[in-house]
C-alpha cells in the first residue's frame, strides 16, 4: 500500500481527506488499514461494540466526494441512528430494534464522503462518565488499560486515541465529549444548544442539555466536523444563525487579546486532584505568555443547586424512558440497576417538582450571562481527577444491596415522592460528580465548551483542561484552541499501545 499503518495513525482526518483527493492512497486502502486497526486494538480496548464493515466496503467502492471523502470513522451508539441498524444506546433492549432512517448527523456526514466502520461503546443509556455497559462490556482507556476512558463517548474516544480512526461521533449530555476527550488526551468540543441537529427521531436530548459533535486529535478536524454537521433541520426547536465563513478559516484567525476567568475550586465542594489543579496552572502560565490577560474568577451560582436539577433531569428522562419500553414490551429488570434506580426516583417525581427543578436553570444562565460580561472565556479543569481505574467507578456493596432490596420492594418511589431519600439523592450527587463537577455547567446553559489536551500527569495520563463560552462562542473557542495547539503542541503525544514498528500494510 502507498500508506503505511504508523501514517495513518498519525495522520487526523484532514489529512487524510487530503491525502485522498490527491490520489496518494483511497478509501479502501483507509478502510484496510482501518479494519486492521480494529482487530489489533478492539480486544484490548472494547472500543467498538458494532461493526459495520460490510456497509463499509460497499461504500469504499463508491465514487465518494467531500470534505471526509474517504475517511473512516465511528459514530456513537447513541442518538447518532444508522438507518437499518440499532441505536442500541448502551442497552440489550434498544439493541433490538433497528432505526427507520439515518439521523441527521449521519447523513450529513455520508453526504461528506466518510466511510463509517462501526458504532463507538457507550454505557446504558448514555448516564455515566464512564464507559461500563453490562450488555458490551466495559471499554479501556489505551493509555492505561486498567483506567477509564471516560464517558459517555468512551469508545469512540479510545478508538481516536489508539489510532483505530482519526475521528469518532460523540455526544455531551453533562460532559460526554469532553470527558473523555480529557482522559484520553484528545480535541473534544461540545457546540451550543441548537447548533447541530439531533433529528428526526429527536427535537432535542435532556431538555436541550446535550450537543453532538466529535472527539479528534486535531482543532481542525473539530472544526471540519462543525462545516459538516452544524445547521439546523426542519421541526428542530433551536435554531442559531451560521457565521458567513466557514467554522475551518474562522479557526484559523488570531483570537486577539482574550481576559480568562479561571478557577480550580469544584463547584460541589469536592476534593480537587493536585494534577488537575496543576493543569489548569499550567494552561494559565501558557495563556498569560500569549498575551492574555488571565484572572482568577467563577460565575456566581450554587453548584449544588445545579448538582439537584441535574440529577433531577436525569432522574425524569430515564423514567420517560423506560417507561417507553415498557410500553414496547420490554421488562425494567432488562435494564442495568443503576437505570432502574434512577428511572424509580423519576417516578417517585411529581411533575410540577420536575418543572420547579427545571426553571432553575435560568439561575445558571443568568450568572453565567453576568460572568461573560466582565470576561470573554471560563478556565476549568476539565475533570477533578486522572482517569479513575475502572473498580473506582463501582457502587459500593452496601449501596447496591439497598438499591435492590428498595427496587424489589416497590418503596423507592414512594420514599422519594416523600423526600425521605433526599439524602441518598444529595450522596449520589456528590459521589456521581466526585470527579466530573465541572462539565454539567455547559450543558444545563446550553453553551459551548471544549476540552484541550495540555497537560499530562506524572504518571503518563493526560488530563485535559476545559474552556467554556458564551452561546455561539464556537468560532473563538476554536481559534483560542488553534493557538495553544501551535503553542503547545499535542499531535505527537500518542499512548504506547498506538504505536508500531516500521511496517506498512
Amino acid at each position: 500500500m502507498s500508506l503505511s499503518v504508523q501514517e495513518y495513525v498519525d495522520s487526523d482526518a484532514t489529512g487524510l481527506a487530503e491525502q485522498v483527493a490527491s490520489g496518494a492512497t483511497n478509501a479502501t486502502e483507509l478502510l484496510d488499514i482501518a479494519i486492521s486497526q480494529y482487530h489489533r486494538l478492539n480486544p484490548q480496548l472494547n472500543a467498538v461494540c458494532q461493526p459495520m464493515f460490510e456497509l463499509a466496503r460497499e461504500r469504499a467502492g463508491q465514487q465518494l466526494s467531500g470534505p471526509l471523502a474517504g475517511v473512516p470513522m465511528l459514530i456513537k451508539d447513541a442518538i447518532q441512528d444508522y438507518a437499518g441498524l440499532p441505536t442500541g444506546n448502551g442497552s440489550t433492549v434498544f439493541s433490538r430494534t433497528p432505526a427507520a432512517r439515518h439521523s441527521h448527523i449521519v447523513q450529513r456526514l455520508l453526504d461528506a464522503g466518510a466511510v463509517i466502520i462501526g458504532k463507538s461503546n457507550t454505557p446504558e443509556l448514555a448516564l455515566k462518565g464512564v464507559t461500563d455497559p453490562e450488555a458490551f462490556g466495559r471499554t479501556n482507556n489505551p493509555w492505561d488499560t486498567s483506567r477509564t476512558p471516560g464517558g459517555s463517548s468512551g469508545g469512540s474516544a479510545a478508538a481516536v486515541a489508539a489510532g483505530m480512526v482519526p475521528i469518532a461521533g460523540a455526544n455531551d449530555g453533562g460532559g460526554s465529549i469532553r470527558i473523555p476527550a480529557a482522559c484520553c488526551g484528545l480535541f473534544g468540543l461540545r457546540p451550543s444548544r441548537g447548533r447541530v441537529s439531533v433529528g428526526p427521531a429527536h427535537s432535542e436530548i435532556w431538555e436541550g442539555a446535550s450537543s453532538d459533535l466529535v472527539v479528534c486529535r486535531s482543532v481542525r478536524d473539530a472544526a471540519l466536523a462543525m462545516d459538516v454537521l452544524a445547521g439546523p433541520a426542519q421541526g428542530d426547536p433551536f435554531i442559531i444563525t451560521a457565521p458567513q465563513e466557514s467554522f475551518r478559516d474562522l479557526s484559523r484567525r488570531d483570537p486577539g487579546v482574550l481576559r480568562i476567568g479561571y478557577s480550580t475550586r469544584s463547584p460541589v465542594d469536592t476534593p480537587v486532584h493536585p494534577e488537575a489543579v496543576q493543569a489548569v496552572e499550567n494552561a494559565v502560565k501558557v495563556l498569560r505568555s500569549l498575551g492574555h490577560e488571565v484572572v482568577e474568577a467563577e460565575p456566581d451560582y450554587d453548584g449544588q443547586a445545579l448538582a439537584r436539577c441535574y440529577l433531577n433531569m436525569y432522574f425524569g428522562q430515564v423514567a420517560a424512558t423506560l417507561d417507553q419500553a415498557r410500553q414496547n414490551g420490554a421488562r425494567d429488570e432488562e435494564f442495568e440497576l443503576l437505570t432502574r434506580t434512577l428511572a424509580a426516583f423519576g417516578r417517585g417525581m411529581t411533575s410540577a417538582s420536575y418543572i420547579n427543578s427545571h426553571r432553575q436553570w435560568n439561575q445558571f444562565s443568568q450568572a453565567l450571562g453576568t460572568f461573560y460580561q466582565q470576561h470573554d472565556l471560563y478556565l476549568t479543569p476539565a475533570i477533578a481527577h486522572p482517569p479513575i481505574r475502572h473498580e473506582q467507578a463501582k457502587i459500593p456493596s452496601g449501596q447496591e444491596r439497598a438499591m435492590r432490596w428498595l427496587l424489589a420492594s416497590g418503596l423507592l418511589p414512594l420514599l422519594a415522592r416523600w423526600g425521605v431519600m433526599d439524602n441518598m439523592v444529595e450522596d449520589m450527587a456528590r459521589k456521581n460528580l466526585t470527579y466530573v463537577p465541572f462539565t454539567q455547567l455547559a450543558n444545563l446553559t446550553g453553551t459551548p465548551a471544549m476540552t484541550v489536551p495540555l497537560h499530562w500527569t506524572a504518571d503518563g495520563l493526560p488530563l485535559g483542561v476545559q474552556f467554556c463560552g458564551p452561546s455561539a462562542s464556537e468560532p473563538l473557542l476554536l481559534q483560542l484552541a488553534s493557538q495553544l495547539e501551535q503553542a503547545q503542541p499535542w499531535a505527537d503525544k500518542r499512548p504506547p499501545i498506538s504505536r508500531l514498528e516500521k511496517q506498512s500494510s
